[in-house]
């Protein structure tokens, strides 16, 4: 795995009028590891996402990518983007969708797009309005618009949402590849079983980022048997993650 820095956020912050949606978060994610962001929903990991790809400014302190200070349009071309609902059109074709995408990109290759179909196991369904599909497929097709042009960094808000258990695991295996091939991977996930599939993990809670390290490591820390308990001992409350 190679160590250099790609992501780093210093005292980052963001505030929506009195409500402090990230507060002074830092953390440094390097290249080739798939770095998770646990907690509740409306714990601020997707705002910190936002940050990082510069969709929002930070209100406080500063987010870095590739060496740029975010927010940097040059960057953008070099970053894949999962959103936690479905960020493609409706009343195109599954492969139409691709096709655009592939298109802002610059990429040529149809053979690119075919494989990324069978990626997301959605070949058969590649000329069907992408309404028709069920949730879970249309994550599906979320997925493959992201991965279209070889991002070196890859944000997925909740990528496996109403995706089954063996697809999850070849969506696991295909996410591993690109951090062979150099690809840094950030993940938001309330799950325990996709958090641990992650290099590395950082523990958000109103905002704040409490902790980072392995599942092996956050786990030893708390004296805890499960991740969920770790969790559950960083923020002293009483209720799962949801």
């Amino acid at each position: 795995m190679i160590h250099e820095a790609v992501l780093e956020t210093r005292g980052l912050g963001r505030r929506f009028g009195r409500i402090r949606a990230v507060e002074d978060v830092n953390l440094t994610v390097r290249a080739g590891e798939t770095y998770g962001l646990l907690g509740p929903n409306g714990s601020g990991k997707t705002t910190l996402i936002r940050l990082l790809l510069g969709l929002l400014r930070p209100t406080a302190g500063r987010a870095i990518v590739l060496g740029s200070p975010m927010p940097d349009k040059r960057v953008l071309a070099h970053v894949g983007y999962m959103t936690q609902t479905e960020a493609v059109y409706q009343e195109l074709t599954v492969l139409e969708n691709l096709l655009f995408f592939a298109r802002v990109y610059g990429v040529r290759s149809c053979q690119r797009l075919w494989d990324l179909l069978e990626l997301v196991n959605l070949t058969d369904r590649a000329h069907d309005t992408v309404s028709t599909l069920s949730g879970g497929m249309r994550r599906r097709v979320s997925l493959a618009c992201a991965l279209v042009h070889d991002p070196q960094v890859l944000f997925l808000d909740e990528p496996t949402v109403g995706v089954d258990p063996e697809l999850r695991a070849a969506f696991w295996k295909h996410f591993y590849r690109l951090n062979d091939q150099g690809v840094t991977i950030v993940v938001t996930s309330h799950v325990m079983d996709e958090a641990e599939r992650c290099h590395r993990l950082g523990l958000m809670r109103a905002g704040r980022l409490l902790d980072e390290g392995s599942a092996e490591e956050l786990r030893q820390r708390t004296r805890a048997s499960t991740l969920e308990k770790a969790f559950l001992a960083y923020t002293g409350a009483g209720s799962e993650l949801a």
